[in-house]
């Protein structure tokens, strides 16, 4: 509870500014793997301004769960969008994980795609520093005491509860640290970095083990437990699917001009904080485009059996598609050996592969 009083007084009431490429730019975590000082440390992350440099410095034990939480939450956004025209493909570069999709100096930076990517990195960063704390990884966190309650009937508290609202605190700190402007765009991000945190927290849930004899469960100690990532994954792609369409109003207030967000349509509910938000249409990513972050569908992998965003009539944005055949190397014929072994054959299977052209 110090520790965590000690990170608001660094953090609240500062004015931040923080670049969502450097956000995003830690995604890489190579930094983290091979640098030993705390000055150097920090300061090989791109775009981090002086603000930014502090927090890491003054708490660098938590920066390599950041990095990892930033790398999960790509890696499952390329999960889900694996059969999209945008496929939240990376570029290979330091500075830009995601590409100008994100970047508001480029077009396209508040459309449903930046939503979802807003969501899942900040999710992502809470989810990997509770894990951390809960592994016991870090001295500034650790295991969550203050919301357990009395047990259940036929179970008591055990193991090490997962202290998730630590883990948004960080994130809401490092990942908001930029939304600091009275514009739209600040606005929407603030939202869907929240919205993606939140999904931890509703997910929240007890995690039980059976002790006793031969297996009997006479006693289970349970403790509050994270989700599976891949579940808020799915939740947040359910979000993205059904985002609300936004638009900008202007008015003033006493420190001058600030843009808001309504719902676009009158007779649509207003969103939740836990909806996504979005208020400019998506390219079609078809085509390659440096201003929208675009690579293209082109040489992309199609199923020339589905209907759906992944067949080759919408994948391909009817340029059509070509057809090779594949060799590959697979393990057939298994069998089960008493006792204890599997033998299997090798097969050579051919496959169609279907391409965009």
């Amino acid at each position: 509870a110090a520790d965590l009083g000690r990170l608001l007084v660094v953090i609240i009431g500062e004015t931040q500014v923080f670049r969502c490429a450097a956000f995003l730019s830690l995604a890489l975590g190579q930094q983290y793997s091979s640098l030993g000082s705390q000055p150097l440390l920090c300061g090989s992350i791109p775009g981090l301004v002086p603000k930014q440099l502090r927090f890491c410095r003054n708490y660098i034990e938590i920066m390599p769960s950041v990095a990892e939480g930033v790398k999960l939450g790509i890696q499952e956004c390329q999960h889900q969008f694996r059969g999209r025209r945008w496929n939240c493909t990376t570029i290979k570069d330091n500075l830009a994980i995601f590409g100008p999709v994100l970047d508001k100096e480029r077009k396209w930076s508040t459309t449903r795609e930046s939503a979802f990517v807003h969501a899942i990195a900040s999710a992502g960063v809470a989810f990997a520093v509770t894990r951390s704390c809960a592994e016991g990884t870090s001295t500034m966190c650790g295991c969550d005491s203050h919301h357990k309650g009395p047990p259940g009937e036929g179970w008591k508290w055990g193991g090490c509860s997962e202290d998730a609202e630590f883990g948004v605190l960080v994130s809401r700190e490092f990942a908001d640290a930029r939304e600091n402007r009275p514009d739209a765009r600040s606005a929407m991000n603030r939202h869907n970095n929240e919205a993606g945190r939140t999904t931890i927290l509703d997910h929240m849930h007890l995690r039980c083990k059976c002790h006793g004899l031969s297996g009997s469960c006479e006693v289970k100690t349970c403790w509050w437990a994270q989700p599976d990532f891949r579940m808020l994954g799915d939740y947040l792609k359910d979000k993205y699917d059904s985002a609300s369409e936004m638009v900008v109003e202007k008015h003033r207030e006493s420190r001058g001009w600030v843009e808001t967000l309504r719902v676009k349509y009158a007779f649509f509910k207003h969103p939740t904080e836990r909806d996504l938000v979005y208020y400019e249409g998506s390219p079609n990513f078809c085509e390659p485009n440096p201003e929208t972050g675009s690579f293209g569908t082109r040489d992309r992998v199609c199923n020339v059996s589905s209907h759906g965003i992944e067949g080759c009539d919408l994948l391909c944005c009817g340029r059509g598609h070509n057809t090779r055949t594949e060799k590959r190397k697979e393990k057939c014929h298994c069998i089960f050996h008493w006792c204890c072994y599997v033998s299997c054959q090798e097969c050579v299977r051919v496959y169609d592969v279907h391409t965009c052209k």
